[in-house]
């Protein structure tokens, strides 16, 4: 009872946990169940898988509004060649080849999103990131070309 209630929570770590994974945190969670109230068993996913953080994909009108707050960092994970074909105004380009979050200056409290061409490198980018940071991590939803499709401002070269 308890592990369904914390696999069917809302949670994401059964959609991101290999089922070995997630037998440790059920097993780790029927351990806590015998000498904790149900509702101290919430961080039982951050105790024993410090590692896996969620990934969050954004819809682009969402992240229009994220850049007029100014709140966040923009990263552009895609190649050279797809940056001079266009970009999201206010990005910076770090190719995802050399995209290594220990090097981000994550200091002035922007949060990072990311973006490539479709959204798969920029999902690797975030797993990358929400690993090294501990944090949800989120990058576009269908990348640039849904940014293009919904006729939102490009910046071009």
């Amino acid at each position: 009872m308890v592990v369904s209630s914390i696999m069917s929570s809302g949670s994401s770590l059964h959609k991101l946990a290999s089922p070995k994974i997630a037998a440790v945190v059920a097993a780790a969670s029927l351990a806590l169940a015998a000498c904790a109230e149900q509702s101290d068993l919430a961080p039982v996913k951050e105790m024993v898988l410090p590692e896996l953080a969620e990934i969050e994909a954004i819809e682009a009108e969402q992240l229009e509004g994220l850049l007029k707050e100014k709140k966040i960092r923009l990263i552009d994970v895609r190649t050279d060649e797809e940056v001079a074909k266009g970009m999201i105004p206010g990005a910076e380009h770090i190719e995802l080849d050399k995209f290594d979050p220990a090097k981000l200056d994550l200091s002035d409290g922007r949060e990072p999103v990311l973006y490539c061409n479709s959204d798969r490198r920029s999902g690797i980018a975030a797993e990358k990131l929400a690993k090294h940071t501990g944090k949800k991590a989120r990058h576009l939803k269908g990348g640039f070309q849904a940014w293009r499709d919904a006729q939102l401002p490009v910046r071009l070269y």
